[in-house]
């Protein structure tokens, strides 16, 4: 083993015991990663990436309520307008993404396949009224705010995300709100509107690891922006579970991987999801490789095992994945009643 030198704030005795176990574990790893395929020479997705149908006849017709619920209020979803590849799975289990602001972002991820412009359609004033009736007609439990970037609105949209959370609580306060928020290019006024909305869960996604940042996401987003953006979050409201999520297969390693996870751990980040990218179109970013079911199932228990409370990792999750599920919906009324008691 090479020594590397002291870490700050780590003697030289408890780096070494560090290095060893960052060692020990890339080498846990090391078969995981020796089997990822090459996507450049196997185009074809493997067959662990193949996609279930929504289901059965009563989770069909939950689909088709959702979808004619929505189109009806002119409301529309990241599940259909990112080709998210669980909407069957989610929508079945009556979880639905909505996507506010409309349909259009002002940025250009590599990634992403939502449409984009520099000036899209004004915001629509009665979204947030809309969108409280819909989802408190559904019987759900939980529901997922996400938006496009709206760098054209002077706040960013932060003031429209926050009335669209207070109208869910009014309509439905037992409702478990998370939202997948913009970064606002970092202003600090603007996540305080969102942070202090009502919602239960604020979700910002770091998307990649740091060096493949400037190559993966629009140049207004950054790394360090996006953890001072959960950092603030958190600090500003202490009582709210803050979420973060990672694309695997875009040419990371497993030494960025772990640094990501522990960069977003040191800001305080409790939930993570880590998926597989696919590429939406030709238009988009290649896929470099293929991730394993094994790699995904390791880095669920090794960022558990370093400090995050709760881990979705596998190749069809993505950041809104059964964000309802039992596991974080016991998670949150924990919380809740440990904030209600001091």
């Amino acid at each position: 083993m090479r020594w590397s030198g002291p870490l700050r704030g780590l003697s030289r005795l408890e780096s070494l015991r560090k290095q060893l176990r960052d060692e020990d574990a890339i080498k846990e790893i090391s078969y995981a990663l020796e089997s990822r395929t090459d996507a450049y020479k196997f185009t074809k997705k493997p067959p662990w990436l193949r996609v279930k149908p929504a289901g059965d006849h009563r989770t069909v017709s939950t689909v088709e309520k959702l979808r004619s619920s929505l189109r009806g209020l002119k409301l529309a979803t990241v599940c259909e307008e990112a080709r998210c590849p669980n909407m069957g799975e989610c929508w079945g289990g009556g979880t639905a993404t909505i996507m506010i602001m409309g349909d259009t972002c002002t940025r250009g991820c590599r990634f992403c396949s939502v449409k984009t412009s520099r000036a899209p359609p004004p915001l629509d004033p009665d979204e947030p009224r809309n969108i409280a009736s819909a989802v408190s007609s559904w019987g759900i439990r939980y529901v997922v705010l996400t938006s496009v970037d709206r760098d054209d609105v002077p706040d960013g949209g932060s003031r429209h995300i926050a009335e669209t959370v207070a109208c869910i609580k009014a309509t439905k306060p037992a409702l478990k709100v998370e939202v997948l928020s913009p970064d606002f290019q970092g202003n600090k006024e603007n996540i305080s509107s969102v942070v202090h909305s009502g919602l239960e869960v604020f979700a910002h996604n770091m998307e990649t690891v740091e060096r493949l940042t400037p190559v993966v996401r629009d140049r207004r987003a950054g790394y360090r922006q996006s953890l001072d953006v959960l950092a603030y979050a958190k600090r500003e409201q202490p009582s709210v579970v803050t979420k973060t999520s990672l694309m695997l297969g875009v040419g990371e390693t497993q030494t960025e991987i772990r640094q990501a996870i522990r960069d977003a751990i040191s800001v305080g980040v409790e939930i993570l999801t880590i998926g597989q990218y696919l590429r939406p179109t030709h238009r988009h970013l290649k896929v470099e490789e293929w991730v394993t079911p094994e790699e995904f199932d390791f880095w669920k228990s090794e960022g558990e095992a370093m400090g995050l409370k709760f881990v979705a990792s596998g190749p069809l999750v993505r950041s809104s994945y059964r964000a309802g599920e039992i596991f974080l919906d016991k998670y949150l009324d924990q919380k809740r009643s440990q904030n209600n008691s001091i």
